[in-house]
């Protein structure tokens, strides 16, 4: 198998992930999925993917990642692993999809406005 690689995205937060046949390591940034995502929480999310497929332990991830904060990255690295297995394998589609991992999720954060103190709170009316 040769280096299969797909883009995920998620806020600000821009996910590539390569991806070819081994033991199961996955490197975010150069570190150890462990290391870069302490909370363990956040390494489930990102494992979602590989759990759903049964693939964990059988290929390699190398991962570059950049913008936004740690959820955001986890998420647009997870959308990434998805699309890239099912650039591997096509049957692996359908579970991936009902459990809303290859939709990308596009809510950002709504820019601030003039006259306002963020995006949509506004000062206290005074009538007099």
């Amino acid at each position: 198998m040769e280096i299969i690689n797909a883009v995920g995205r998620r806020k600000a937060s821009v996910a590539r992930v390569f991806m070819r046949k081994g033991s199961g390591d996955l490197k975010v940034n150069g570190k150890a999925l462990e290391v870069y995502f302490p909370q363990k929480h956040v390494q489930n999310k990102v494992r979602e993917p590989l759990n759903t497929v049964e693939m964990e332990g059988e290929i390699d991830f190398k991962i570059n990642v950049n913008g936004g904060g740690f959820k955001g990255q986890a998420e647009a690295i997870r959308l990434g692993i998805a699309r890239a297995l099912v650039k591997l394998n096509e049957d692996f589609k359908k579970p991936l999809k009902d459990k809303d991992f290859l939709t990308r999720d596009s809510r950002v954060v709504e820019r601030k406005k003039y006259g306002k103190p963020k995006a949509r709170k506004s000062f206290q009316f005074s009538k007099r």
